[in-house]
């Protein structure tokens, strides 16, 4: 009798080889998908360690553009930033692989797919919830919520008789104390050592940007240019760089992120909400996120209108919460990313930034889309203005204030 296929998202890593060897001792046969979103990792020995665990095959699919062009760069674009600080930048990966592996789960007639996330996080809702929105009809194992997975392992010492009772391998370097995910955008940490608040992190322990002491003594020069929110091109016209102009979206991400490792720039240092109510530390380093992000608000404060800016923050507030939460492919995400587009309209131009010893300072903007009135806000000209019509602007303003402190004046 035929076995079911599942398709297992696998890292290579000891948790999904374990899981691998898993459900193959309960009947099944596994297909590892690894999907190439710029982590660092050995594709080629990773799939060489699936199919000697027992894997029927192991498909590797290159995402970065994809992840880049419709994931990251329309992040960017619609201003998504988690409670203020965090640039999502393993929420957006996570849609964007789960488009890969249901494709693959499809195609070859699966009927489920696995991952190796755990019960407390937030990637397993992630994964989920956008497996169900692509997939209706598909099922999700999650080994680490079954009681007869999480009884048998409970944590990595576990996992490591099992893996050397069968015969996995274990890589010869020692485990890091801690977490971390990778992609192009960024790279995070989290648990282990971190799991303290209140703990300085390990010296070394980042991987994507140099220390302040380590960085260059000399800023970086860059014009960045937006087409409707959207950045399109990049231009380092002067400095110790050579002068170059960067169009193709992941040239520019790459580009980016090496400027950005160059001068320490993109690391944070938070503590966030999980999805599921708990509250987590977390280190991330994000050097071309950072960078598009902040010349891009400089950019729609600039070109948009006051209320619309005000509007578009409450939307892209909800729609940071969407994607962190998982609900990347909701009709609420749906309609408000479609909104936030609509406000994007006239958010074309060029804005000039200076990266150095960690900071992304703004020196100048250019943009044809643009409100900015200099004759209307010069100091030397009229420009149209009528100094007297401030004052009746100021006192229709202050009759609330002066009825205020009358009234706290009369109840003392």
């Amino acid at each position: 009798m035929a076995k079911d296929l599942i398709i297992l998202a696998y890292s290579g890593g000891l948790d999904t080889s374990c899981i691998l060897k898993w459900l193959i001792q309960k009947n099944y046969d596994v297909v590892c998908y690894m999907a190439d979103i710029g982590q660092d990792e050995n594709f080629g020995e990773a799939r060489k360690k699936a199919l000697g665990i027992g894997a029927k095959d192991v498909i590797i699919e290159d995402l970065r553009s994809e992840f880049v062009t419709n994931y990251m760069l329309p992040a960017v674009q619609m201003g998504l930033v988690y409670e203020s600080r965090y640039y999502l930048g393993t929420s957006l990966a996570r849609p964007c692989i789960s488009v890969g592996i249901v494709d693959a789960a499809k195609k070859l007639g699966a009927q489920y797919i696995s991952h190796g996330a755990t019960g407390k996080g937030n990637d397993q809702v992630r994964f989920e919830l956008s497996v169900y929105s692509l997939w209706p009809d598909g099922k999700v194992i999650a080994p680490w919520r079954l009681p007869e997975f999480f009884n048998r392992f409970q944590g990595r010492s576990d996992l490591l008789e099992f893996a050397k009772k069968e015969q996995i391998p274990v890589s010869a370097t020692p485990k890091a104390p801690w977490s971390t995910d990778e992609n192009i955008m960024h790279i995070s940490y989290e648990s282990g050592v971190l799991e303290d608040p209140g703990a300085i992190p390990p010296k070394g322990i980042y991987k994507m940007t140099r220390d302040l002491q380590e960085t260059d003594d000399y800023p970086t020069i860059i014009d960045i240019t937006f087409e409707k929110g959207l950045p399109v091109t990049i231009n380092i016209p002067s400095g110790h760089e050579k002068s170059l102009i960067i169009s193709d979206p992941l040239k520019i991400v790459e580009t980016l992120n090496k400027l950005g490792r160059q001068h320490g720039i993109g690391r944070i240092d938070i503590v966030e909400n999980r999805f599921l109510g708990l509250k987590s530390r977390g280190l991330y380093e994000t050097p071309a996120g950072t960078i598009l992000h902040l010349a891009h608000l400089d950019l729609e404060a600039y070109a948009l209108d006051r209320e619309v800016l005000r509007v578009k923050k409450i939307l892209q507030d909800k729609m940071s919460d969407f994607v962190y939460n998982g609900f990347w492919f909701s009709p609420e995400a749906t309609y408000t990313r479609k909104c936030l587009e609509m406000s994007q309209e006239s958010v074309t131009g060029v804005v000039t930034v200076q990266l150095f010893k960690g900071n992304v300072s703004i020196s100048a903007r250019k943009s044809p889309t643009c409100l900015y009135n200099k004759d209307l806000v010069s100091m030397d000209i009229s420009g149209g203005f009528s100094p007297e019509d401030s004052t009746g602007f100021i006192n229709i303003n202050a009759i609330r204030l002066k009825e205020f402190s009358r009234y706290s004046n009369n109840t003392k």
